[in-house]
């Protein structure tokens, strides 16, 4: 078994994801999960120089850190500027240092016009000094997958340097993301090779969404160590994800081992997605909602029969659970799944009657979750009337500013159809008022509305399916009608429309 270290960066790079700073609070927060919990080998966590903010950041977490036994995980962007970076380290508390270079000659000779000795020379002078101040010195080689393209003699002569100084690794940097996974391959097995004594790591970006790929290209060619972010998230299309990358280490290299733990992962992921604001999308993977989520009902069915369509990605190793969804292509293997979470037992009459509903429901792009589930059944098995002689065929519901709401309705009472206005103080108020003159005309009394509520399922958003509960009372008897919809008034009139059925 080969260790293998994991660095994440999402506190530095990642942190340059457009639109996202972390508080100092937050940072600390992260540092904290990401060590403790994810157990991660190193953190990046700030650029020096950048910030009165980046620093009160870093001295919380470094003071942290330094009580935990910590302090040497704790890692710092830093630049080729003398003494500089060196005193902005020195008053955060941090003592390891990764010293941005130039790994490409095109950026050495067009943005810095010096030549490579010059370079290096001044990079000497840096690390000589950050010996002195017993701070650790790793080295980017900025653009060094264009420099590896075209000027490998100059990284290599870069690396003839660094195997001269007193440094613990050399970071190799896909800045562009511009790698394929040959290429990752290739160039990280050339470095190996020709310095077995240096410690190389892997760094790389997703501008084609090959970021893992190439990570994993990288270690096969046995670097030591891979940068990562919580989410993919960095610069333009951001950074390797950490915990693909971790899935496809555990799962696809047997030879390789790191300290991460598998369960920590989906809790950094949501962790980091509030603080940043960045949402991670729903089929995302490992850390994305639908990931474990099986929606055809064929997949359901193979899965009771025999976890037809389980693989090694189960959600039990990143601390989550298997769900099937409900919606349009469920079938009855989708819902007994469900039901039975929930305690439910229903006949198979039944099922079939629940099933169509839902079926219903998602041809009208309605999102079914579990929590709707007892509304749904209350709704259908509430609904069971053999023949309904009074349908409310169409109604227009009007609400306007200083102008009283109103409604138009067309009803069939058996074999007539009618259709009338009315105004009211609502919505709903005018609809039953429009209701009340039609059943006059037959010689029918409409029942006394006594109660009315309205309850979403927990954690229901502004589209979630709302159940009307209506109470009437008619003479002496009083009875109760359901309705279920997305909106409250419609869920209101299936409810009106059950009662005028039952009456």
């Amino acid at each position: 078994m080969r260790y293998l270290e994991i660095m994440d960066t999402t506190l530095r790079d990642g942190e340059q994801t457009n639109g996202v700073s972390f508080p100092s609070s937050e940072k600390l927060t992260i540092a904290r999960l990401l060590l403790k919990e994810v157990k991660v080998d190193r953190i990046e966590i700030a650029s020096a120089r950048v910030s009165d903010g980046e620093m009160e950041a870093v001295k919380k977490i470094t003071d942290w850190a330094k009580d935990e036994g910590f302090l040497d995980k704790i890692e710092i962007l830093t630049f080729v500027d003398g003494d500089a970076s060196i005193n902005w380290m020195l008053e955060s508390g941090a003592r390891v240092m990764n010293l941005l270079t130039k790994g490409s000659l095109n950026h050495l000779t067009h943005q810095l016009k010096k030549t490579p000795e010059e370079h290096f020379s001044e990079i000497e002078k840096v690390i000589s000094l950050a010996q002195k101040n017993d701070i650790d010195v790793n080295i980017y080689l900025e653009d060094w997958s264009n420099g590896m393209r075209n000027s490998k003699a100059y990284v290599f002569q870069f690396l003839d340097f660094l195997s001269t100084q007193s440094i613990k690794r050399v970071l190799f940097p896909d800045t562009l993301g511009i790698l394929t996974p040959r290429e990752s391959y290739d160039f990280c097995k050339e470095a190996v090779d020709k310095f077995p004594n240096l410690h190389f790591d892997f760094h790389g970006h997703n501008d084609y969404d090959l970021g893992v790929a190439n990570v994993m290209e990288a270690i096969r060619a046995g670097v030591h160590g891979v940068h990562l972010t919580v989410n993919g998230m960095g610069e333009r299309a951001g950074n390797a994800p950490l915990s693909s990358t971790v899935a496809v280490i555990n799962d696809f290299m047997p030879e390789i081992t790191t300290g991460v733990n598998e369960q920590s992962l989906y809790t950094i992921s949501k962790l980091v997605e509030t603080f940043s604001g960045i949402r991670v999308p729903n089929n995302k993977p490992i850390v994305g909602e639908n990931v474990f989520t099986q929606t055809a009902g064929i997949h359901a069915d193979g899965d009771k029969k025999n976890n037809l369509y389980f693989s090694k990605l189960s959600p039990q190793r990143f601390g989550r659970k298997r769900t099937y969804a409900l919606g349009k292509t469920s079938g009855k293997a989708n819902i007994e799944q469900n039901l039975q979470e929930l305690g439910i037992t229903l006949s198979d009459v039944d099922i079939k009657k629940v099933t169509q509903r839902i079926i219903e429901l998602g041809d009208k792009k309605q999102v079914v979750t579990q929590d709707d589930l007892p509304y749904i059944i209350s709704d259908v098995l509430d609904n069971d009337i053999a023949e309904a002689t009074v349908e409310i065929l169409n109604y227009v519901l009007t609400h306007s500013k200083e102008l009283r709401p109103s409604a138009t309705l067309k009803v069939r009472i058996r074999n007539k159809v009618f259709e009338e206005h009315a105004q009211g103080d609502g919505q709903y108020d005018a609809f039953m008022n429009a209701l009340r003159m039609i059943c006059e005309k037959e010689g029918h009394f409409v029942p006394t509305l006594t109660d009315y509520a309205v309850r979403i399922p927990p954690g229901g958003e502004t589209d979630a399916l709302c159940e009307t509960i209506v109470s009437w009372k008619l003479g002496k008897r009083e009875f109760k009608t359901r309705g279920l919809d997305s909106d409250q008034t419609v869920s209101a009139i299936k409810a009106t429309e059950k009662m005028l059925n039952i009456i």
